[in-house]
């Protein structure tokens, strides 16, 4: 039943369903990346809204998928135009997923800064991409993009009741 919901939620993924995406997550859910860092509930839904939202030639697979008791990951590669700069990006990761009710509650995308700094940011990202100070400010550029877009009043994922 896990391996059929990650199936679900990155079939949505790769369909840019946030919709769809948002109701794959348990109310009170839990996500991490190296950019976004942690999130919870109405944050979590709000972030795929709006990345999807602004997604305009994403691709996104997953395989590997993996399902054992109350846990679930799989690898992924999602290539895409990064919007800030223009620049493609091809970025492979790991998911690790923790699954109660046929929900998930806690999600960990595993990938590496670096790796995705060199091709979204170019020359910087290839010289400063190792460092904590730009995965922070690179950070804090994400973090309030999302706070904006909440409120804004766009993000319809943004109420931590909804499933």
């Amino acid at each position: 039943m896990n391996e059929h919901l990650i199936r679900q939620f990155y079939t949505c993924f790769q369909n840019r369903d946030w919709k769809g995406m948002q109701a794959c997550y348990g109310d009170d859910a839990f996500f991490y990346d190296p950019v976004f860092l942690n999130l919870e509930g109405g944050e979590v839904r709000a972030m795929w809204e709006m990345l999807l939202r602004n997604a305009k030639d994403l691709q996104l697979s997953a395989d590997r998928i993996i399902s054992e008791d109350e846990y679930g990951s799989c690898h992924w590669k999602a290539s895409y135009t990064f919007s800030t700069t223009g620049r493609p990006v091809v970025n492979k990761g790991k998911a690790l997923m923790k699954i109660v009710g046929g929900k998930i509650t806690e999600h960990q995308d595993q990938w590496s800064f670096w790796n995705w700094s060199r091709q979204a940011l170019g020359l910087p990202g290839a010289l400063l991409g190792w460092s904590n100070f730009l995965q922070r400010k690179v950070s804090r550029q994400a973090r309030g993009n999302l706070d904006k877009f909440m409120a804004a009043g766009t993000a319809s994922g943004s109420n931590s009741s909804q499933s």
